[in-house]
């Protein structure tokens, strides 16, 4: 036999048990994160049964490629549904069955940081983290940490998903036709109206699009307006959930609005406003379903754009 082949199996060989080595290691080695509380928590070893209670973590979870360690999920994670429908939901994520968790005896909880479920899994003994990404930077840095949680390295984790997810944007973007540059959007990213401001991940994209935001960055990520603020503002395009387009439409003077009476209304359905609202491994998605939406509707909104300028 060639000896060069023998070498190179050889050397597989040793390449693949430094790997396991390496893998087992990790898995030995204790813990320590601080979540977005400013608490650390620290685990003898990385977790390997998790209750997630936050869709974009469980998301995160699954495309780190961990899906496997999730025992139980809240009852809006629904992604990827080949997995999630087949663990326990544990109700809401901001007010979990609590009893139910702890049966399931997790190594560790993950949660919003606005989750009302914290203190009390805590008292009962649990670990948790809490993390709430509501910027692009959050939720790098989110990754970041989940990376860390599972023992794995950020190389091959995090940062590797991190660059798909802002090469995806980029791509969007560079997609858009010119006449789609510059659009007044309004995006209602829930019932209430609940907007996506300028300073959330959602504000955050539509900027990369190209877009202008007419909800400023000063009002929060996620303000609650009043629908007088969206009549004032007269955006170009509308972009919303199939689920609020009822109540949109009810809102007093909203059918008279120019993109209403031009259709200039982007409605999404539920797969693809779950998807919108999630600061997860899906943005880069989300963003092509965005740019279509604005490639699609831009017509003729710049010069309702001059026109509204000129008021």
């Amino acid at each position: 036999m060639n000896p060069a082949p023998v070498r190179r199996l050889r050397a597989m060989a040793l390449l693949a048990v430094a790997l396991l080595a390496v893998s087992a290691l990790a898995r030995a080695q204790p813990v320590q994160i601080e979540d977005d509380r400013g608490r650390l928590v620290s685990l003898p070893r990385p977790p390997q049964r998790i209750v997630s209670l936050l869709p974009s973590l469980t998301e995160s979870l699954c495309a780190l490629g961990q899906c496997q360690r999730i025992v139980g999920v809240d009852r809006h994670s629904n992604w990827p549904e080949a997995v999630t429908g087949k663990l326990p939901r544990l109700g809401s994520g901001l007010d979990p069955g609590i009893e139910a968790v702890v049966a399931l005896r997790p190594d560790v909880v993950l949660l919003a940081g606005s989750s009302r479920a914290s203190e009390r899994l805590q008292a009962l003994g649990l670990a948790v983290v809490a993390l709430e990404p509501k910027t692009h930077a959050d939720v790098h840095r989110v990754l970041g940490l989940v990376s860390d949680l599972l023992g794995v390295p950020r190389a091959q984790g995090s940062d590797r998903l991190w660059r798909e997810i802002d090469a995806g944007i980029q791509a969007a973007a560079q997609s858009l036709p010119p006449r789609a540059r510059n659009a007044r959007v309004y995006f209602e990213a829930g019932r209430g109206p609940y907007a996506a401001g300028a300073a959330s991940f959602i504000g955050e994209t539509l900027t990369r699009l190209g877009a202008r935001n007419v909800v400023p960055a000063a009002l929060g990520p996620f303000p609650r307006l009043n629908p007088e603020f969206v009549l004032r503002a007269d955006p170009d395009i509308i972009m919303i959930g199939s689920r609020g387009m009822q109540a949109m439409l009810s809102y007093p003077g909203w059918a008279g609005l120019r993109a209403v009476r031009e259709q200039r209304i982007c409605v999404f359905s539920p797969g693809q406003s779950d998807m919108l609202v999630r600061p997860g491994p899906r943005m880069a998605e989300a963003a092509r379903i965005m740019a279509r939406c604005l490639a699609d509707k831009a017509h003729g909104a710049h010069g309702a754009h001059e026109a509204h300028e000129a008021r």
